[in-house]
């Protein structure tokens, strides 16, 4: 009797490990959401690069960026992720598959080969902030003193970039060109006085000037001009023309439209690009 009990629960088992195995592999064999075979679209961005990816006063992360992957995730049904991330990481994160994309004022230019990108879809440039009341009115001026840039950015490329001797004999003028992790901390440096410029992206510099006061201007000369794309993991093609072709989509319907009307303030509506 033992041993029947035994056999029975032997085969009780068996068919128990059988049904879940079965159960198992037919939910990997489910369709996936309507729209393509990916649920989350997670997207890599600084969270201190206003106006394209930032935290607001009530801590939710915004932007321009923001809101055109937020579009592009309701074109297909996916659940966006917004992955803040250190900039200087940025690689690491995209290839190691923690995110899916890096969409956040990320400069192509220079970089074409280093990245899968979608159609550039903002002209932008390097500039030079400085107080309002530095006296410092022209690159000139900025001879002997001290400049931020943020560690890894374009402004750093353009000011360190071998084939620009202009920019080189600027930055040679410089007393120090000194990185940092973040504008807010270079507006900090520049307010305290602790530095006396900022090379930074004119994007962000409108912001941060619209955000505190008539204290800061931006020198008219330009350092560089850039455009910005998606920057996806390199052979990612598949998931680009995804993202790509939501895009056109967007634009052609009118959602692209209102979202530089959100953010008509700090994005130039003549610098969208894409489709032009």
């Amino acid at each position: 009797m033992k041993r029947m009990k035994t056999i029975v629960s032997l085969v009780l088992a068996l068919t128990l490990v059988f049904c879940l195995a079965a159960c198992g592999s037919k939910k990997a064999d489910e369709p996936a959401a309507e729209g393509g075979d990916k649920k989350t679209f997670t997207v890599g961005f600084d969270a201190e690069f206003p106006p394209y990816g930032y935290k607001d006063d009530s801590g939710e992360y915004v932007g321009f960026d923001l809101d055109l992957a937020q579009a592009v995730c309701d074109y297909y049904g996916w659940e966006l992720v917004k992955q803040p991330i250190n900039w200087d990481s940025k690689d690491m994160e995209l290839n190691s598959g923690t995110i899916d994309c890096i969409w956040n004022g990320f400069t192509m230019t220079g970089r074409e080969s280093e990245y899968t990108w979608t159609d550039p879809y903002i002209d932008n440039s390097q500039v030079i902030v400085v107080r309002a009341d530095a006296g410092i009115t022209d690159f000139a001026g900025l001879a002997g003193k001290v400049v931020d840039v943020q560690a890894d950015s374009s402004a750093l490329a353009a000011l360190t970039d071998e084939e620009s001797p202009e920019n080189l004999a600027l930055a040679a003028s410089f007393k120090q060109l000194q990185q940092v992790g973040d504008y807010n901390t270079a507006f900090l440096d520049l307010e305290s006085q602790a530095v006396d410029a900022i090379a930074m992206d004119v994007g962000v510099a409108n912001y941060e000037i619209a955000s505190r006061g008539d204290g800061y201007v931006i020198l008219e000369q330009e350092l560089s001009t850039e455009q910005y794309a998606v920057g996806f993991k390199l052979g990612n093609t598949e998931l680009r023309d995804q993202v790509q072709k939501a895009l056109y989509d967007l634009i052609a319907d009118g959602t692209v439209g209102k979202i530089l009307d959100k953010w008509a303030d700090q994005v130039s509506a003549d610098s969208f690009c894409m489709g032009k």
